[in-house]
């Protein structure tokens, strides 16, 4: 049989890349630039992983370079220019790798909403806050609760509510929202909205970046939530909202990444007017922002105030239960260290006279963590040797 050569160089540049820009999981991706240094080299220089991140979730597009955390060195906010290349485009490729299996994971949604900040207008506050639409219950202490825009004479002027989301990376999904029924007024008026829109993105103060604090909101408040005070990464189209009071699910074209952490929900339209001063309204008394977060090892920076941000990989961060971590992230391989610690520990267990173990226990002691079994059969836990009992003398010899 003859030579099978090297794929790469039978398909030549062009048609090797037209084949690799077209896998669509992240782990054909890994496993390709596993194979070997030359082919670990074109993958990270081509930026395929990034390619494939920003075809799932084109909002990426704003994060113009990338930093490992625990190496600054290997990135800067002027991209590869002003480092060393192929140091620079290994770390974006181990970045976004990790980023694609996490984009591509399937978690269960949960509420992604981790604060209100600010809301256009407030008729009675703090009575009728947007504070009180992070409340599943439309009443609260025998009172009613939810929020409540200022009377208008023009139902065309809308509405804006900001919310804070838990990380200033999540995958957004849907949005609900609860419209107000004021029953302690007559014929139980329904102040809903004609139609409903949506923003995510980040604050453009860049004195206060993305940093999840109480400054943050309280420049967001004095800005007053207008489209000055945001850089919008995604707007959604407009879904009409039924006059009816239950939670109204609006479901995302696609799922979003919203980055920066921002999202803002834009109420177009008022359809019904208080009959004391006839004045429109909206109300509203519970929203849900449905997705879930990236893990903390992800993070963003913003740059400047012009949809230009930084990605972070910070993999120093606890990311046992992400599923974009590697065994060898979640459980490094022992080093030398480690080795001699199990030996010192098999030996101290001979010098006690321990013989035999169960396999079980034998598995468990490796971790440092069980009784140990003496010649005589008994143990801390008085239990009786197992079947499938295993030998030190084997093991250690």
């Amino acid at each position: 049989m003859g030579s099978s050569g090297d794929f790469l160089e039978l398909l030549g540049d062009d048609l090797s890349i037209d084949v690799l820009r077209r896998l669509d999981d992240p782990a054909d991706l890994v496993r390709f630039s596993s194979v070997s240094h030359s082919w670990h080299q074109f993958v990270a220089n081509n930026g395929f992983c990034k390619k494939l991140c920003t075809r799932m979730f084109p909002e990426l597009k704003c994060c113009s370079c990338v930093v490992e955390q625990n190496n600054l060195a290997r990135a800067s906010q002027g991209g590869p220019s002003n480092s060393n290349e192929q140091d620079y485009n290994a770390t974006e490729h181990r970045l976004f790798a990790r980023l694609a299996l996490e984009l591509k994971s399937s978690i269960k949604k949960e509420d992604c909403i981790s604060a209100a900040v600010c809301a256009s207008s407030t008729d009675n506050d703090p009575d009728e806050s947007i504070e009180n639409t992070l409340d599943s219950s439309d009443i609260v202490g025998q009172r009613p609760s939810y929020w409540s825009s200022k009377g208008v004479n023009d139902p065309d002027v809308p509405e804006m509510l900001t919310y804070r989301l838990c990380s200033k990376l999540c995958i957004i999904e849907e949005v609900n929202i609860h419209p107000f029924k004021a029953y302690f007024q007559i014929g139980h008026p329904i102040y809903s909205a004609e139609a409903v829109r949506f923003r995510m993105g980040f604050l453009k103060n860049p004195t206060y970046g993305l940093s999840h604090s109480e400054d943050e909101d309280a420049v967001a408040q004095r800005f007053g939530g207008d489209d000055d005070s945001f850089m919008w990464t995604y707007v959604s189209p407009k879904f009409p909202m039924m006059q009816e009071s239950c939670l109204q699910t609006f479901k995302l074209p696609q799922p979003v990444l919203c980055i920066g952490g921002i999202l803002q929900i834009e109420l177009l339209g008022r359809v019904q007017k208080q009959e004391m001063d006839a004045l429109y309204y909206i109300c509203v008394c519970h929203v849900q922002v449905m997705g879930r977060p990236l893990p903390p090892v992800f993070d963003v920076e913003m740059l400047s105030p012009d949809l230009n941000c930084m990605l972070k990989y910070c993999p120093q961060t606890d990311c046992s239960s992400c599923p974009c971590a590697s065994d060898e992230d979640v459980n490094p391989p022992p080093t030398r260290g480690g080795w001699l610690a199990l030996a010192a520990r098999i030996r101290q267990s001979r010098q006690l006279g321990a013989r035999v173990w169960s396999r079980a226990r034998f598995l468990n002691a490796l971790l440092g963590n069980v009784p140990v079994v003496l010649d005589d059969g008994s143990s801390s836990d008085d239990d009786d040797v197992e079947e499938g009992e295993v030998h030190i003398e084997q093991v250690v010899n």
